[in-house]
């Protein structure tokens, strides 16, 4: 079933939950015993994220380097599979330019509809480690736009292949992201909203948001989307914060703030334990004040911490 669909039907409040793919070397069972204590809330979907492939250098024995390619955490594909096969849930996998030339992601899109799965999250996707700015694979998508059209395309039956006629026509729900406190390459909010109305012009069916630990600066964000006449239903991104060290590493790694209430009280704690317990009482206040405004659904960033998430949901 798409999003747009699970939201028009929903009659209550609606849950989410969104996964990293494990490392490689790890089975899918991590994945179940992630997932399993979740799954007593019925979320409505679950976004599985996708990562490029990274570069490395490795010594030869002539003392000169190969340049190898490393993806450390495969498998989106096959894990969306598996969640739908073994939860019966639908999956969302993201879908990103980096690291995919045009034909890579055609190929993907194909495999994600023959395996039945209706949704794709479309993200432009973040610098290689290496780069100081997004590069593209030759031939491949730039911009999330790029991609978006390119899904759009499938969706009605147009490959890149010009001899292919009369192709089947996907037909793909299409999410994308959106940044209450703008995207950090953006010069200004205005000009990252021009971008997201452009992406809801061409198609995009629903908005999912960048965490934000400021519910203030969601819902101004939704003010602001409405004004620039982006009407699509918009998804509230959740985490919570779990040591003491994410107080200087999210802002500098998501650049979003931490308000000075929440990471007061951080600092305040003697151990990482301490700090889970703040970071649970900090989301559920959180979430029962977006709950309370009407949200289409409460998005819940997992990233391995599953236990604080259960917390904060059981508590609703």
């Amino acid at each position: 079933m798409k999003v747009t669909e699970h939201l028009k039907n929903a009659k209550n409040i609606l849950v989410s939950f969104e996964i990293l793919p494990p490392l490689k070397g790890k089975t899918i069972n991590s994945i179940y015993d992630h997932l399993d204590p979740l799954m007593e809330f019925k979320p409505s979907f679950i976004n599985v994220t996708y990562h490029r492939a990274e570069h490395t250098f490795k010594k030869k024995a002539d003392g000169t380097f190969d340049k190898v390619e490393v993806r450390k955490r495969p498998g989106t594909v096959g894990i969306c599979a598996a969640i739908m096969n073994h939860y019966k849930v639908d999956a969302v996998p993201h879908l990103i330019c980096g690291g995919f030339t045009k034909r890579e992601t055609e190929d993907a899109l194909i495999d994600l509809h023959f395996l039945g799965i209706d949704n794709v999250l479309v993200l432009r996707g973040d610098a290689a480690r290496n780069e100081t700015f997004f590069e593209a694979e030759p031939d491949g998508n730039q911009y999330a736009l790029d991609l978006l059209k390119q899904v759009v395309d499938l969706n009605n039956g147009i490959y890149i292949e010009d001899d292919i006629r009369n192709g089947f026509r996907t037909d793909f729900c299409m999410g994308v992201a959106g940044y209450p406190e703008k995207h950090f390459e953006a010069p200004n909010l205005a000009t990252d909203l021009r971008y997201l109305k452009a992406k809801v012009d061409a198609g995009a069916e629903y908005v999912v948001t960048q965490m934000f630990f400021d519910n203030a600066k969601y819902f101004d964000y939704v003010k602001c989307c409405r004004a620039a006449g982006i009407n699509v239903p918009i998804i509230p991104g959740l985490k919570p914060i779990s040591s003491k060290k994410q107080v200087g590493l999210i802002p500098r790694t998501f650049h979003v703030d931490i308000p000075a209430d929440l990471s007061n009280e951080i600092i305040k704690c003697k151990t990482d334990a301490d700090v889970e317990l703040v970071g649970i009482e900090w989301l559920t206040q959180q979430s029962r004040e977006l709950k309370k405004s009407g949200v289409p659904v409460l998005h819940y960033y997992t990233l391995g911490k599953s236990r604080m998430i259960y917390e904060v949901v059981k508590q609703l």
